[in-house]
């Protein structure tokens, strides 16, 4: 059939006339449904009059009149403010039954791995304070104290530390983070708990030089990287996150402060934070658990080289890696139409606010005067949807996404876009962290950072590990709403009670031998509370007395268990001495 050729204006006028002939509802509805032919690519901007004049120049025949109805008019492309995206008013068709970045390759929640290393809730805690992690901090920690205390000091072991660690719990768990560390220890206000674990002497001792590198040579290794007092200890950590978990189909990418205001070369003012000074740290937690499957000190400006470029974008690039078919959600710090794009080479999805002066934006949808309230405006390209929510006067609220595809609105009494119902469900994972970290933290007064990351190390590590004991127990405690708090109180008890149990001298308090007493009592499945250990039912040679005159004995020392005969065995009061 031959077709009747046009010049460009006489094509303008006729698609005009069309146009003027068609109701406004039909118009509508038909550049809703434009076909993805006509679709135009965000990354290819052409301008090509030829092609322009090839398509408006033939006569639409009668089965034609509707494709052209349906191609998109200048009139539903915007242009962003720096020029470089085109975005349409119209939803693009999508082809394809499921975006690769919606298809996730692990199965969410404590991997493999995990499951067949958690017995009991002290297990689980063991996972995140690896070995080698303990044997830094131990080696480091007596070197330093050999040095501070001299003879004094006695070499700390594995038993000792998590005695530590476990009285840190337990301090969390009974709210006393602002409370005196003396006052803890007090016979009358105190826990006999803390007493029964170690004097408040040997805490003090053991916060005074706990280390987690060599002094020696810190400062070389501070030339080059400011987190270099605790940089092993941190990265052995951090490595061990994504071992244990693996994240729902949201993951939140965030910023978490610890508090802290002494001298820190890389303090952080956040003013939108409730403690305002501290150490900032990236976060990459579940949506739904506020499981924290990376994170990343944030170290201030480069000590050489130029400024940080794109920091939000590479920051989320970095803590997602080794995720693949996840939906990531970030806020306005973070959220840009690049970032989008490069998550979808990584088979990943992304929803966030995004900032009103972003270049990519169009000028249109952030035009406020007239607004009706409860509207919103969509604009779309091929990949990305971005919507403008007014809801209220003046305001408008910016969401962009690579994993929503059309202009879904709720039917709620203000009509929000499922975009943003979406965003506000999935948004809270660091927040929901920082949340419940803060309500039983163990952070103790303090003016060396390092130790500061130490305590936040072990508050996450403490809830990450209630997330996988109740995943792989699920009806744990199912019916109380203090579950957490029960699994804090047993894994801090858990931590102390070998410390407990090896203790040679009982506390000077009588609560505080009794609570030695019954613990070794439980060890020992002895029905009296006698301090001291029973060797096997088999009498042994005393390890004390010479070969030849063969002294045979059921009695062994509770600390080393060594056997003893009577002779060489010592009885204190509980009222003598505190070891």
């Amino acid at each position: 059939m031959s077709s009747v050729r046009f010049t460009a204006e006489e094509a303008l006028s006729q698609l005009m006339y069309w146009d003027s002939d068609v109701e406004e509802e039909i118009s509508e509805t038909e550049d809703a449904s434009e076909p993805e032919d006509n679709v135009i690519d965000d990354c290819q901007f052409p301008h090509d009059d030829e092609d322009s004049e090839d398509e408006s120049a033939s006569v639409p025949s009668s089965n034609e009149n509707q494709e052209t109805q349906k191609s998109p008019s200048t009139e539903g492309t915007l242009t962003s403010k720096d020029g470089q995206i085109k975005w349409s008013t119209s939803p693009h068709q999508s082809r394809a039954r499921l975006s690769s970045s919606n298809v996730i390759k692990m199965t969410p929640g404590p991997t493999s791995f995990a499951l067949s290393r958690v017995d009991d809730i002290e297990s689980a805690f063991q996972l995140f304070i690896s070995p080698p992690m303990e044997k830094i901090i131990l080696d480091m920690t007596n070197l330093e104290g050999r040095r501070v205390f001299q003879e004094k000091w006695k070499p700390l072991d594995p038993s000792d530390l998590h005695a530590y660690i476990g009285i840190l719990v337990l301090a969390g768990v009974y709210r006393s983070k602002g409370e005196a560390t003396a006052s803890l220890w007090n016979e009358e206000y105190g826990r006999p708990i803390f007493r029964a674990t170690m004097s408040l002497e040997t805490f003090h001792m053991i916060s005074r030089v706990i280390r987690f590198d060599n002094r020696d040579t810190r400062a070389g290794r501070r030339e080059k990287d400011k987190l270099a007092a605790i940089r092993d200890v941190w990265d052995k950590w951090v490595n061990i996150l994504p071992l244990l978990y693996n994240p729902g189909p949201h993951v939140t990418v965030g910023e978490s402060l610890v508090p802290f205001r002494g001298c820190c070369p890389f303090r952080q003012y956040v003013p939108n934070k409730p403690a305002k000074y501290g150490i900032k740290i990236w976060a990459a937690c579940d949506a739904k658990s506020s499981y924290a499957w990376n994170m990343q000190i944030y170290t201030g400006k480069p000590l050489r080289g130029p400024p940080e470029k794109n920091q939000g974008m590479l920051v989320v690039l970095e803590m997602t890696e080794g995720l693949q078919g996840h939906n990531i959600t970030c806020d306005n710090f973070f959220t840009s139409y690049r970032l989008g794009v490069e998550l979808q080479k990584r088979k990943l999805a992304m929803l966030g606010a995004v900032r009103k002066n972003k270049p990519e934006l169009p000028s249109e949808i952030l035009k406020m005067q007239g607004r009706p309230l409860h509207s919103s405006k969509f604009t779309f390209t091929e990949n990305t949807t971005l919507v403008s929510y007014c809801p209220k006067r003046n305001k408008n609220v910016l969401v962009m996404s690579t994993m929503h595809k059309d202009a879904s609105l709720t039917t709620r009494e203000d009509m929000k876009p499922q975009m943003i119902l979406d965003y506000n469900s999935t948004k809270g994972g660091v927040d929901n962290l920082d949340k419940v970290t803060a309500a039983y933290s163990c952070q103790r007064k303090s003016t060396r950072w390092p130790l500061v990351v130490f305590y936040n190390i072990v508050d996450v590590s403490a809830y990450n590990a209630y997330v996988l004991w109740i995943e792989i127990n699920q009806h744990w405690n199912a019916s109380k709403l203090y579950r957490r708090r029960i699994f804090l109180e047993e894994l801090g008890k858990a931590l102390v009670t070998p410390k407990i149990q090896n203790r040679a001298r009982p506390a000077r308090s009588p609560a505080a031998a009794a609570v030695i007493a019954n613990v070794q009592v439980r060890a020992s499945d002895q029905p009296t509370m006698d301090p001291l250990d029973k060797c096997a039912k088999k009498r042994r040679r005393c390890q004390v007395c010479p070969s030849r005159d063969d002294s045979k004995t059921s009695t062994s020392c509770v600390r080393c268990k060594k056997c003893i005969c009577r002779k060489h065995t010592v009885t204190f009061c509980p009222s003598c001495g505190d070891y």
